[in-house]
């Protein structure tokens, strides 16, 4: 097998939070120990309730922040050096690149949205005219017109901010493309659109996706293989197929559980998960999904699983596999 053009190893990152005037600080662990490959032209996907730290996880996939434990390559290039800076010297400016959620934060409103498009070419140098023809060339592969470049951010609706945020992220041509909920602030026929498109500019550019959403509809439909996380921990990954079919992790089996189904009444009743979301301030010992789990046992309780291999392509941490 080729080697991962992106890698995370043990990756972790934790952020002083203050609790209050008189408490101090504490450390919040967004994201503990997780570890992934991406190989060149594939589309992996990564899933989880809100808060759980996957952006975190894309946010250190592109070198946006630096871990504060494990290390993050591109390549087999580190992204960071021991002291946590950004590797300049060996990482080409944009070959690493990022899609939003929402668009219209995430683009300049005092700048036209052909300058804004352009910006990754600026930082790596390209010239005016060489700049131009390329962000033309972009808004006409989004389904916009040159012209559209003229116009500021506001003067566009959310599909179409979200087509020209895709296009400011593929105007260098990336190796690796994080995608971070790109369609969840939109309706569900524009969300057809944006992800028909990144599917079809893959194809074209060959970009690798890592594809971060809530919404494991979504990511089935972008992603042959599938991470699932729980409060910063990935818990399962598997190729599509396998994890819609036989999901592992009682967690997964929840998260598929609660998906609206086509016919309401072959619903399959979702497993009881009782309790509420933990702290990520205060996470629970042992296996943190313990609290919810109706399979929870006493060694749930006590310790942490270990990743158990149950196919090729597919692991799980969870006790009942050990």
């Amino acid at each position: 097998m080729n080697a991962p053009i992106l890698e995370l190893k043990h990756v972790t990152r934790t952020f002083a939070v203050r609790r209050g005037l008189l408490e101090g600080q504490a450390l919040l662990r967004a994201v503990d120990d997780a570890s992934l490959s991406l190989f060149a032209g594939e589309s992996l996907g990564l899933v989880g309730e809100s808060g759980c730290g996957k952006s975190t996880l894309g946010r250190m996939a592109v070198g946006l922040l630096s871990p504060s434990a494990g290390e993050v390559r591109l390549r087999g290039t580190p992204l960071h050096t021991a002291h946590g800076r950004r590797n300049r010297a060996d990482v080409v400016p944009g070959r690493l690149q990022m899609v939003f959620q929402d668009p219209f934060s995430s683009l300049n409103p005092r700048l036209p949205v052909g300058v804004s498009v352009g910006e990754p070419l600026a930082a790596r140098g390209v010239s005016g005219p060489q700049r131009r023809e390329a962000v033309a060339e972009m808004l006409r592969l989004v389904g916009l017109s040159p012209e559209h470049g003229r116009r500021f951010p506001h003067e566009f609706s959310g599909g179409q901010r979200q087509r020209i945020a895709v296009a400011r992220a593929l105007i260098t041509r990336p190796d690796v493309v994080v995608c971070d909920e790109p369609v969840s602030a939109l309706d569900a026929s524009v969300q057809a659109q944006v992800l028909n498109l990144l599917r079809d500019v893959q194809e074209r550019f060959g970009p690798a996706y890592l594809f971060i959403s809530h919404d494991l509809a979504v990511v089935g439909f972008m992603c042959p293989r599938i991470l699932v996380m729980y409060l910063g921990r990935l818990v399962e990954e598997s190729p599509r197929e396998a994890l819609f079919e036989t999901p592992a992790h009682p967690y997964t089996q929840a998260l598929l559980a609660s998906m609206p189904v086509r016919e309401p009444g072959k619903r399959v009743p979702p497993p009881v998960l009782s309790g509420e979301l933990p702290s990520p301030l205060q996470p629970p010992s042992g296996c943190a999904f313990h609290p919810r789990c109706p399979r929870a046992m006493d060694i749930c309780r006590r310790e942490a699983p270990p990743w158990s291999e149950l196919a090729e392509g597919r692991r799980v941490r969870c006790h009942l596999y050990r």
